[in-house]
């Protein structure tokens, strides 16, 4: 003999308020058909002698209603995102080929001196540029002026050699009757060449690979 549990109207309402997110989880909450389906099997299986109040119908098509809008706002929020997005890439555009100043690694292409802009600390007498490749290996250490005029790197180590072509970061250490007193990276202007789009937002490619997001950039200039 099979039994059957009654179906009282609160936990009617409830498996219907479940079946709802699950359908919406599903894919299938646009889907007004599924609804009926699932509305007509709950009325089959309710208990005559406690029925479900016709205001509890009317909460679960509200409830379904509801999610249907809901799932309806987001494909239109995605859609402007998207929209908003392209708009945001079609303005990059225009920094294709300019250079921007970044604190990102500088490329060398083994001929060309590298654009620095220098910050030293306040009070500096003395400042000196640490050179290192892509592998983080110091390559040269060169006093400079105590200035934050723009200067050229002109590629070579710290024995006069020229270096090969490849990727180079800069830091500056400040120094003050011979005691050092702060180190930071040294902005370089690079050449964009690709703006693309990512989840998090648009990025700029610089030469050399280097990806940097838009807030990093400084400064601009003709390329």
């Amino acid at each position: 003999m099979t039994t059957t549990t009654p179906i009282t109207a609160s936990s009617a309402v409830t498996a219907a308020a479940n079946s709802t997110r699950a359908a919406q989880n599903a894919g299938l909450s646009s889907d007004f058909q599924t609804f009926l389906t699932m509305l007509t099997v709950q009325m089959q299986n309710q208990d005559p002698l406690n029925p479900i109040e016709s205001s509890d119908y009317a909460v679960q098509l509200a409830t379904f209603s509801g999610v249907e809008q809901q799932v309806k706002t987001n494909d239109l929020l995605q859609a402007l995102t998207t929209q908003l997005g392209l708009n945001g890439m079609s303005e990059l555009a225009g920094w294709v080929g300019m250079q921007a100043r970044t604190e990102a690694p500088a490329w060398f292409d083994g001929e060309s001196p590298v654009t620095l802009s220098p910050n030293p600390v306040l009070g500096a007498d003395q400042t000196i540029l640490v050179v290192s490749d892509a592998s983080g290996t110091t390559v040269a250490r060169d006093t400079i002026p105590v200035s934050a005029e723009i200067l050229a790197w002109d590629g070579r180590d710290g024995n006069g050699a020229s270096l090969p072509a490849g990727l180079y970061e800069f830091t500056l250490e400040s120094y003050s009757g011979g005691t050092l007193v702060g180190t930071n990276t040294v902005e370089t202007y690079n050449r964009i060449v690709e703006a693309q789009g990512t989840a998090s937002g648009p990025v700029l490619i610089l030469e050399g690979g280097s990806a940097i997001s838009t807030e990093a950039v400084t400064a601009l200039r003709e390329g």
